[in-house]
């Protein structure tokens, strides 16, 4: 039973969030109808992360079991067709050279972008893929801000309170911040997240970036290891995973 690794592109609105959910619409349920209509077979895949209603991915990376030996590309494109209708595309299919290679549990890092539309006016074309903010935005405090997250830390005050992981420690590689124009974007990367924890860093730092907070404050946020000393929680609007990590990956190599 060959396993094919599919990374897929999404637009999160039209979604009830990544994972199937009985009579909600949902990515995971979209990509497996069309399983099933290419070559009639009923799976239920894997995926690398599970996002949030409302959440994209321009990378997010899952993983399916065939009955036959397909070429990748004819897997790609049959998809494809058969997601025609929905905002979900699979960018590209592979089959994995270890066989017990696994989208969840193989993955060494994910990596999330949050974008900030960070002007007066409201956005038209982007409308629903990020998050407005009219106040302006000091993206230089809010990198030094997010320095102090980087590392391993328990994380209890961006975890949302109904998270399941059992534990609230979690190692942040990477917090960086930067203005593009009109936009302030923030990257986050960490071999897994708490839920909602992306997003409560960023309206954390956000309340740096507009004034509000002094960038001591995160600080002071990270070690209260309490929800109640979060800033508020960014909208899902903004957020995107864009990447998934494995072992061996060449773009690992690069860093």
């Amino acid at each position: 039973m060959p396993r094919y690794k599919l990374t897929v592109e999404y637009d999160g609105r039209p979604y009830r969030g990544f994972q199937a959910q009985e009579g909600l619409p949902s990515v995971q349920g979209a990509i497996e109808r069309a399983v099933k209509a290419f070559c009639g077979q009923d799976l239920r895949l894997q995926a690398a992360g599970r996002t949030d209603t409302g959440v994209h991915a321009t990378g997010q990376v899952v993983h399916i079991d065939l009955d036959k030996d397909w070429k990748p590309d004819v897997v790609r494109d049959a998809l494809n067709a058969h997601l025609i209708e929905e905002a979900v595309v699979v960018l590209a299919a592979e089959v994995p050279d270890d066989p017990r290679w696994h989208a969840r549990f193989s993955a060494t890092e994910r990596r999330y972008v949050y974008r900030i539309l960070n002007r007066r006016a409201p956005p038209a074309l982007d409308r629903g893929r990020v998050w407005h903010v009219k106040k302006p935005l000091d993206a230089e405090a809010m990198h030094v801000a997010a320095q102090v997250l980087v590392g391993h830390h328990d994380f209890t005050t961006f975890r949302d309170l109904q998270c399941q992981a059992k534990s609230p420690m979690k190692t942040l590689d990477v917090a960086r911040v930067w203005r593009e124009g009109e936009a302030v974007l923030l990257e986050f990367a960490s071999r897994s997240f708490l839920h909602r924890q992306v997003r409560s860093m960023t309206g954390t730092l956000a309340e740096v970036g507009v004034g509000r907070w002094p960038a001591g404050r995160v600080r002071e946020a990270l070690l209260a290891r309490d929800r109640r000393a979060c800033g508020p929680v960014a909208p899902a609007e903004g957020l995107y995973l864009v990447g998934v990590r494995y072992e061996g990956d060449a773009s690992a190599a690069e860093d």
